[in-house]
Formats: structure tokens, sequence, C-alpha cells
């Protein structure tokens, strides 16, 4: 079974959007390379995950490192809020072969019938559906709301974090609401990028 691993661009105070969604320069660094960034998701193409036309342009370093990250991925969960910021980008994943979503409320009716997303009530069931659909392929959390409560559940094993030097000072929270204290491993990777700092923790597990 693939490891479930909670991650998002974050800014140094810990916000992964502010009051209104809007990113500003938090993902900036995704456009400030020379190196394409090659999507695995699911689908037929077509969709531009960039919003830019041009897509994913990294620096050496952040490719090399953001690269075999996504080419891990075989599901994506995600809360029901981010999907409809971008509706569920088309229906097409940027990486992975499925999106689970995290959700009272079912898909939308008529919405792109055939794609590989998955409506679920309940962190719990989220993520198991997850791993069973990711086999032995990582599962990825967004962080925010839904991601705080998986994390809160004790079902995230690792945090990975890519890190932007600018301040939001109040905004979405990466752990949304969590309020709790969850210890982490000291980082395993720390990588310096353009306008961004990589880094990743695994959980640790109580005694």
């Amino acid at each position: 079974m693939g490891s479930v691993i909670m991650h998002n661009v974050v800014s140094v105070d810990g916000f992964i959007a502010d009051r209104n969604d809007g990113v500003g320069p938090l993902h900036d660094w995704y456009f400030s390379g020379d190196t394409q960034l090659t999507e695995t998701g699911a689908g037929d193409g077509g969709y531009d995950h960039s919003e830019g036309g041009g897509g994913f342009k990294l620096s050496r370093v952040s490719a090399a490192y953001v690269q075999p990250v996504w080419d891990s991925i075989g599901v994506i969960v995600m809360g029901r809020h981010q999907f409809d910021l971008v509706n569920g980008w088309e229906g097409r994943p940027p990486a992975g072969d499925h999106v689970v979503v995290v959700s009272h409320r079912p898909k939308p009716e008529g919405w792109h019938p055939g794609a590989p997303y998955h409506f679920v009530d309940g962190v719990k069931a989220a993520i198991e559906k997850a791993q069973e659909l990711a086999g032995d392929r990582v599962v990825a959390v967004s962080a925010g709301e839904a991601g705080g409560q998986i994390l809160a559940a004790g079902l995230v094993d690792e945090v990975a974090m890519d890190v932007v030097p600018v301040v939001f000072g109040s905004g979405k929270r990466f752990f949304g609401s969590f309020d709790g204290q969850q210890l982490l491993e000291d980082p395993h990777v720390v990588i310096q990028g353009n306008r961004v700092l990589h880094l990743r923790f695994k959980v640790r597990r109580q005694c």
C-alpha cells in the first residue's frame, strides 16, 4: 500500500491562499525556470492546468524534485471547496489516475460522467477508497480543511511543503482548522529551488 502524503505550496506563515482563495505569488516558481514539467494525470489532455498556456517550467533543481513526485502519484484526494474552485480541472487531474473528493454532496449532475472522480463522504472512507485505487502508488492529499481532518484522523504518513518566501498575514491555513499537536520527524528532504524551498517530513507515530 502506498504512502499518504499531504502536500501544498505554502507561505512562510502557513497559508495556502488568502481569504479570497487567491494564491498571489505562491505559484510563481512553477513558471520561473526553463525545464518543462510533464503532467502525468489521466485523461485525454487538452486542459491547461498551468492556466497560462505554456505549461509548467521550473528551475532544474525543482523539476528534478517535482517530476518524480508527480510520477509517483496514483490518486489525488481533495476537498469539495477546492474541487468547486477549479471545477475539478474539468475531469483531468494533473497527476495520478483518479481523484477522490471528500464531500457530503454528490458529484454535480451531468459533470463529466466519464471522469475518474469519486465523491466520498468522510475522510476515513475517502482515504480507504484512495488507497484501494492507488495500490502501491502514492495518495496525494491536498492541504487545507480536508487535509487537516485527514491528519487529525491519523491517516497521513508524510507532510510535504513547497515553502515560498512571502508572508500572507491571514488566509486559508495549510492544516485548515486542525488545532491539535502532531510531531513530525526531522525533514528528510530539504531542497532549495528558485524562490521555493521543498521540504518533506514523515509523521511521527505515537508509541
